[in-house]
Formats: C-alpha cells, sequence, structure tokens
C-alpha cells in the first residue's frame, strides 16, 4: 500500500508490500524496457574515456535498449543493441566489478541518493534518474557531459 511523507519540504511516496520488501522513494523503480531517444556528447565522451575508434563508431550507429530488473536493492541492467547484449549486476552500497562496452572492467560502489543511482570511479561520475516519464543518465569525465535520455517502452 503506498504511503506519503513530506521530509523537509519534500513530499515522497513510499510503496511496501505484504511480503514487507525494503521500500524505496517514488521515482526510484528503474524496473522495465528502456529505448534511447537521445544521447548528447555521445563521441567526446567516449573519447575521452578511452574507448578505441572503432567501438566508438560502432556504439554512435545504434540506440541500445536498457532492460533493467531492480529487486530491492539488486539490480540487472542489460544494454541490448541489435548485435550484441552486454550485462552488468550491482547491488546498492556494495562494491561491484562492471564491464564497460569495450570490454573494460572496474570496480565501483553504486549509491542511491533522493532516488538517483550514483556512481563515482577515478574517470567519471554517473548519475541515473528517473524524470516523469523518461530516464536520464548523466556521465561527467573531466570536461565532458554526456547525457542519455530513454522512455520506458
Amino acid at each position: 500500500m503506498p504511503t506519503s511523507s513530506v521530509c523537509d519540504g519534500i513530499m515522497t511516496t513510499r510503496t511496501s508490500d505484504v511480503l514487507r520488501q525494503p521500500t524505496r522513494p517514488a521515482g526510484m523503480d528503474f524496473s522495465g524496457t528502456w529505448k534511447i531517444y537521445s544521447e548528447e556528447n555521445l563521441d567526446e565522451f567516449l573519447k575521452v574515456v578511452g574507448v578505441p575508434e572503432m567501438v566508438i563508431k560502432m556504439r554512435k550507429e545504434v540506440k541500445p535498449v536498457w532492460v533493467i530488473e531492480q529487486n530491492g536493492q539488486d539490480f540487472t541492467c542489460t544494454m541490448k543493441t541489435p548485435t550484441c547484449s552486454h550485462v552488468n549486476s550491482f547491488t546498492i552500497g556494495k562494491e561491484s566489478e562492471i564491464t564497460t562496452v569495450d570490454g573494460r572492467k572496474f570496480k565501483c560502489m553504486i549509491r542511491e541518493e533522493n532516488g538517483k543511482l550514483i556512481s563515482e570511479t577515478e574517470k567519471f561520475t554517473s548519475v541515473r534518474e528517473i524524470q516523469g516519464d523518461e530516464m536520464i543518465e548523466t556521465i561527467t569525465s573531466g570536461p565532458v557531459t554526456f547525457i542519455s535520455r530513454s522512455k520506458r517502452v
């Protein structure tokens, strides 16, 4: 049964069910299939983080689909393109190994703040959030900010 509360003047809605699963802020339900429809500064971002030119070329040709499965604090994120699928799993607040689109691996911890998923590494900071019916990911590396916008399908 949904409940609402006001904290510091901000209205939040939390959901829970009879199984007593963890509650989460409204807007924190990332589960679903998301089609990217807009990307800003993709080339510049991929170059600044060291992605090979051939991979950049291939990635520019497609707008991936994200399939996100969220079970409480556990996430499985699958990026699908016509040529391949790429899967990463993580638990909020625990260090995870993430594989990049070009196959490199790195460790990071993803945290939740105000309904946003945030990860920070030596090379970049990523913020993924739900705004209305959109999922927006903003990734900053040095002077470059990449913004990806998706809609549920």
